[in-house]
């Protein structure tokens, strides 16, 4: 296929037709559900930059799980809603291909700054009066780097190889572009990558499954020889992270069923909010946890938003909550 056919192909996304007699409400809903995104996390990105009080390393990889949200749902509503009010169900191979990399680069984002936040609880809990210099300014700038980098590198490795297929088939079956849907509809037989695609799981899961587990496992351990107070302190600064990480193990499981098994028998309703939940839930309930479940952070919303210093018996009842 020449260049120029290969620029002009579209992909019907015929699982849009389904929505057509809601399209309208469903527009709104998805708009909505955008601006609270945007909204939730800039203000906690905002709050956290604006006081030197919560410059800390958890407060730091925070402000990056939200960039990665906006990121993420950045990635993906908006494209929705253009397809959602078009007449014609259809997205161009380039814009495709161009979502296939935001998308999954935002998913191995997420993992990779969940593990560097597991890390962090494990230093904090185990190694407190160690912890600043453990996470000393230098080894928060790594983190960061690699964090960043790293789902960008390592994916972009795999999918060159996608990147070098022609397409002929012209249908793309979910409400966004995936790389193996994306190979499916490719003029050869690319089953070659779907192999090389298991390998990268070794790359993008391993290693912060690894760290996840290790670091809740000390966490563990150190908790149990403390009293039954500090238990609960230790581990009230844990749920947000491990709420967070439920959230995101969820996601993923919706996704695998959903590419593994036949689903033509589930209601559009249960498929469309399986096909969301990745990229909407964890944008939306992430900000919430961190931000209105962490004291000082709560504390430092509200001061933003009264605009005046909180009286003592506010801050008292707002952080005793």
């Amino acid at each position: 296929m020449n260049n120029m056919t290969q620029q002009s192909l579209t992909f019907r996304m015929p699982a849009y037709a389904v929505m057509e007699k809601h399209k309208y409400g469903l527009f709104t809903l998805f708009l909505l559900l955008y601006l609270i995104t945007i909204f939730l996390n800039t203000l906690l990105i905002t709050v956290i930059h604006q006081n030197k009080t919560l410059h800390q390393p958890m407060n730091v990889f925070t402000c990056m799980l939200s960039i990665n949200e906006i990121y993420g749902s950045t990635s993906l509503l908006p494209a929705v809603m253009s397809v959602l009010i078009s007449e014609i169900y259809e997205v161009s191979v380039k814009w495709c291909m161009a979502q296939v990399y935001f998308l999954h680069t935002y998913g191995i984002a997420e993992f990779c700054i969940l593990a560097v936040m597991g890390y962090d609880r494990y230093v904090a809990i185990c190694y407190p009066l160690h912890y600043h210099s453990i996470m000393s300014n230098s080894k928060v700038v790594k983190l960061v780097t690699l964090a960043s980098l790293y789902p960008l590198i390592v994916f972009l490795s795999f999918y060159s190889l996608t990147l070098q297929l022609s397409f002929c088939g012209k249908s793309m079956p979910k409400l966004y572009c995936v790389n193996m849907e994306l190979v499916k509809n490719s003029c050869s037989n690319a089953s070659y990558i779907s192999t090389v695609g298991l390998v990268l799981i070794l790359f993008v899961v391993v290693p912060q499954v690894i760290m996840i587990v290790f670091s809740y496992a000390q966490i563990s351990k150190v908790c149990r020889k403390l009293l039954k107070e500090s238990q609960g302190n230790a581990l009230k600064t844990c749920i947000p992270h491990i709420i967070s990480l439920l959230n995101y193990t969820i996601g993923s499981l919706f996704e695998i069923i959903q590419t593994r098994f036949n689903m033509s028998h589930v209601s559009v309703e249960v498929r469309l909010f399986l096909t969301l939940y990745f990229v909407i839930i964890p944008p939306v309930a992430n900000p919430v946890l961190y931000g209105l479940g962490t004291q000082i952070v709560r504390v430092q919303i509200l001061k933003y938003f009264l605009k005046y210093k909180i009286q003592p018996k506010l801050v008292k009842a707002v952080t005793a909550a």
